[in-house]
């Protein structure tokens, strides 16, 4: 008999692999839904209720990837992919005999304004503006819209993911090794962060406690500045020096990447007041030791 089943929708990216693999080695059921051969489709919704009925959990991890330029299309299916998804997560549940215990909805640490002067708690956190911040503002309301009485419901205001493999890291391992691993902008924006290993940890410590719901800030907590993360990745790439990056070059590489600064320049300064409230503790609360775990992995 399986420990538990778990729903990832939308997990095929490299949080979702690492989420399904660490339930599957603990001997969890792992279903996906997706638009990928084999897996639950998004368009079949009769097949979305009978996944998630009497599933334990569902984590919610959908949505278009934000490295891209916001053109009006792109804009369109980034909100899109975040809150149809979400909404027909929502509708499912509700249409379950015996629905998910717990829902974990994917929700942004960019919601946050840029932050130079003081760090962003759950309860004194300042919302931002700006094409991001209405998506992630969108996104949430698309999720707390929905009154589930079986259902606990739970966000994560997600900084930006660490991890072996995929996500920022491949960028900016590369840009150490090739010389260019130097400060980006101002280099004093804050880079607020998280190991892939606590996040899927904050899962299950959510999961653990059937009296937390509503907001929580996945992010390490000790946040650096762009400048200090340089300086430490350089470190642990053996590399000693890096040419910098002024905001003008950043916008003509942008351009030709077909990428936004606003992911180099925003300063993300996030902390997790909530779950250290609780107890959570967490396994990798120094970069340095983050990107030592990293380093090693992918070696």
């Amino acid at each position: 008999m399986p420990a538990g089943n778990v729903v990832l929708a939308g997990g095929t990216g490299f949080i979702g692999n690492y989420f399904r693999e660490r339930y599957e080695a603990e001997g969890y059921e792992v279903a996906m839904i997706s638009r990928r051969p084999g897996h639950v489709s998004w368009d079949d919704r009769e097949g979305i209720v009978r996944t998630l009925n009497g599933a334990d959990l569902l984590i919610n991890l959908a949505g278009r990837s934000v490295n891209c330029r916001y053109g009006e299309k792109n804009r369109e299916e980034i909100l899109r992919s975040r809150t149809e998804t979400t909404a027909l997560l929502g509708e499912a549940i509700g249409a379950c005999g015996e629905p998910p215990r717990l829902w974990i909805n994917s929700s942004t640490a960019t919601i946050y304004r840029h932050a130079e002067d003081r760090p962003m708690t759950e309860e004194d956190g300042e919302i931002g503006s700006g094409f991001s911040v209405d998506v992630a503002k969108a996104w949430e309301d698309a999720f707390f819209r929905f009154r589930l009485p079986k259902t606990r419901q739970v966000a994560l205001r997600i900084a930006i993911v660490l991890g072996p493999e995929g996500g920022v890291m491949t960028p900016y391992v590369n840009l150490v090794r090739f010389g260019l691993g130097g400060v980006q902008g101002t280099g004093r924006q804050m880079f607020s962060w998280i190991h892939v290993e606590d996040l899927f940890r904050i899962v299950r410590f959510v999961e653990s406690r059937d009296d937390l719901s509503g907001v929580f800030n996945a992010s390490a907590p000790e946040p650096v500045t762009n400048r200090e993360l340089m300086r430490l990745l350089r470190r642990a790439l053996g590399r000693r020096v890096g040419l910098p990056a002024k905001r003008w070059m950043l916008e003509i590489g942008a351009w030709f990447l077909r990428t936004e600064t606003e992911l180099v320049l925003k300063s993300r300064w996030v902390l997790p007041a909530r779950l250290r409230r609780e107890g959570f503790e967490f396994r990798y609360g120094k970069l340095e030791d983050a990107l030592s775990d990293i380093v090693a992995t992918r070696e």
